[in-house]
Order: structure tokens, then C-alpha cells, then sequence
């Protein structure tokens, strides 16, 4: 057990990477408050949780919401681990094609969610003994890939994450960011099934042409949230399988050379 008693908030925990983590916290000795507007999903995922003897509950909200959060904190209680890995993208598109309802909308689920759910757990980690707060950020805020309105949010959470590490270290609390990068879940895989040519042209683009797995961005989760991490605040942390060290040099081929 990597976090025994812990009690670990996650937002968009109904499916996909958020739904691992809660997964693998709980399998640790946490206890996980499962934070999500997919109420259906969020008790699936609850139902995993508690069949495989883990401890949760679950909390139905909408993270954009300051009122919902407010009050998804207030049911929580004492809260020692944050993930903000709610987000969106659905409706985004090339600067000159989206629309500001999309923009608001995107930034609410991915930036704004970040500032309200980490304001209520900073309070209850000042009154306590520190905590650890995980953003979900991505490998976008780094490099210009796509997806506008997400990108920019992305990028914000890593000024957000850098800022409350250092005005709160002093309280025993560590602020930290993860950037994954193609993480394959039911709803990517699916959507790379139906693109078999995005799916080419974007495998790719990684060193070993595959992509990630839920699991390797809750392993990284999981380590921040540990102990084992306990010197390691303001990160940011590349989760991609080595994308950005291969964009990094203009130029630098993907493919492999002949050595001779």
C-alpha cells in the first residue's frame, strides 16, 4: 500500500484515464471521492472500486460550476490528494473556425475547474498536514499541435500549477502537473478505428510508434500522490513515450537509421 488512508479526490472520474487512477489510488489504500457530471459512469466506476474491496464514494457535479464544487468539497470532507483531470475538447477547432461559446466552454472544463477544485482542497490541506494536488495537463501546452481552446487551457494549468507550488509549499503542500500524450482509452480507441488514417499519421510521430496507456499516466499519478515524491513540486512531467524529445530538434528524422 503506496498512500494508505488517503483520501484522493478525482474529477472526471467516470471513465478513461480519470477512472484508472481512481482505480489504482483505491487499490492502494486510498479512499477516492469520485467527482463527475456522468453520474451512470461515476457509479460504474464506483462498482469497480467496491467489487475489487477499494473504498470510494461518489459525487455527481459539474467541475466548471462553482456552486457544484463548493459543494462536492462540502460532502467530501478532508481531502489529502487532488486530481484535476477533468477535461474537454469536443467542439474545438483551428483558431479561425471556433466559436467564443466553445472557447468558454472548453476553458471552464479545463482551466477553470483546475482553479475551483484546487482552491477548496488548498483550504482543507492548509488547516491540515499538506496534501498533493495532480493537474492533468498535456503534451499541447508544450508544443503546437491542435486543438485551440483545449491547448490554451492546458497551457494555463501549467502557470496555474507553477504558482500555487510555490505560494504553498510553506503549508506542506506539493503542486504538480502531468503532460501525457496519446493515451489510448475506449473512446480513443474507437475513434482510431473509425480514422485508420489519423491513427497512421499520428503513431507516427512516437519514437515507437505506439501510444500510451491509461495505466502509465496512473503510475505517474500515483507516484506524485506517494511519499515517494515528497521532494518533487512545480513539475511538470512528459508522459509520451518520447514524442518531445524527438520534436524537440527540427529536422530529426523518425525513422531509424542504417548504421552503416
Amino acid at each position: 500500500m503506496r498512500i494508505p488512508g488517503k483520501r484522493a479526490l478525482i474529477t472526471g472520474a467516470a471513465t478513461g484515464i480519470g477512472r484508472e487512477i481512481a482505480r489504482r489510488f483505491a487499490s492502494e489504500g486510498a479512499h477516492v471521492i469520485l467527482v463527475d457530471w456522468d453520474e451512470a459512469g461515476n457509479r460504474e466506476t464506483a462498482a469497480q472500486i467496491t467489487s475489487a474491496g477499494g473504498s470510494c464514494q461518489a459525487l455527481t457535479a459539474d467541475v466548471s460550476s462553482e456552486a457544484e464544487v463548493v459543494e462536492a468539497f462540502r460532502l467530501a470532507g478532508s481531502i489529502d490528494v487532488l486530481v484535476n483531470n477533468a477535461s474537454l475538447a469536443a467542439g474545438d477547432a483551428r483558431m479561425t473556425e471556433l466559436s467564443g461559446d466553445n472557447w468558454d466552454k472548453i476553458l471552464a472544463v479545463c482551466l477553470k475547474s483546475v482553479f475551483l477544485c484546487s482552491r477548496e482542497a488548498l483550504k482543507s490541506m492548509v488547516a491540515g498536514n499538506g496534501g498533493s494536488i495532480i493537474n492533468l495537463s498535456s503534451v499541447n501546452a508544450l508544443v503546437g499541435i491542435s486543438l485551440t481552446a483545449y491547448t490554451a487551457a492546458k497551457g494555463g494549468i501549467l502557470s496555474l500549477t507553477r504558482l500555487a507550488a510555490a505560494q504553498y509549499a510553506a503549508h506542506g503542500v506539493r503542486v504538480n502537473a502531468i503532460c501525457p500524450g496519446t493515451i489510448l482509452s475506449e473512446s480513443s480507441q474507437l475513434f482510431y478505428q473509425q480514422h485508420p488514417e489519423i491513427d497512421a499519421g499520428l503513431r507516427a510521430l512516437y519514437p515507437a510508434g505506439q501510444y500510451g496507456q491509461v495505466g502509465d499516466i496512473a503510475d505517474c499519478a500515483l507516484f506524485l500522490a506517494s511519499d515517494e515524491a515528497a521532494f518533487i513540486n512545480g513539475a511538470m512531467i512528459p508522459v509520451d513515450g518520447g514524442l518531445l524529445a524527438t520534436r524537440l530538434i527540427p529536422g530529426l528524422s523518425d525513422k531509424p537509421r542504417s548504421s552503416q
